[in-house]
This record gives C-alpha cells, sequence and structure tokens, in this order.
C-alpha cells in the first residue's frame, strides 16, 4: 500500500472530516447548559486536533494495509465481497 494515491488520500480525508465532526457533536453533546454557551474557539480546536490524529493514524498505519488508510479497512471492497453481495442480489 503507497501513499501516492488518490484512494489513500480521499479515504484518509474522509475519515480525518468525520473524526473532527464527531468530536464537535462530543463538545456540543458535553456542554449542558445550551449550544449559546459553548466555548467555540476551544471546541474547534479539539476537533482540528482530532482530525490531525486521524490523517496522523492513517499515515502511520498505511503499511499495514492492503487498499486503504486504516489497518482494518479497505478503500476499496475486494474481490470476494463484490462477488458475494452480487449472489446475495441474484438469490433475493
Amino acid at each position: 500500500m503507497t501513499m501516492l494515491n488518490t484512494a489513500f488520500w480521499r479515504g484518509t480525508m474522509e475519515r480525518a472530516a468525520r473524526t473532527a465532526a464527531q468530536t464537535g457533536v462530543a463538545v456540543l453533546g458535553l456542554d449542558t447548559t445550551g449550544v449559546l454557551d459553548v466555548d467555540w474557539g476551544g471546541g474547534l480546536a479539539l476537533m482540528a486536533s482530532a482530525g490531525l490524529l486521524a490523517v496522523l493514524t492513517a499515515v502511520g498505519s498505511a503499511p499495514l494495509g492492503q487498499h486503504g488508510p486504516g489497518v482494518t479497512e479497505s478503500a476499496l471492497p475486494s474481490p470476494r465481497s463484490l462477488r458475494a453481495a452480487r449472489d446475495r442480489d441474484a438469490a433475493g
């Protein structure tokens, strides 16, 4: 797996954005006084940090995976899973 392809970086950016969004929701959920009272500067800094950590995790695990930035996931479905999905669709 190389980090010099579009699929790797597209998957990495998707995961970083998802992690940052989840962190933002957590910041909003942890503030019990209301949305208007949230420390937005701190929340945005936390979101950016979480997104950066997601990118660093993907880069650090790149040599271990076959098709994607995650160690146990792939950016592209395997031929076996495509055949299984096609067989399921044909059967049902």
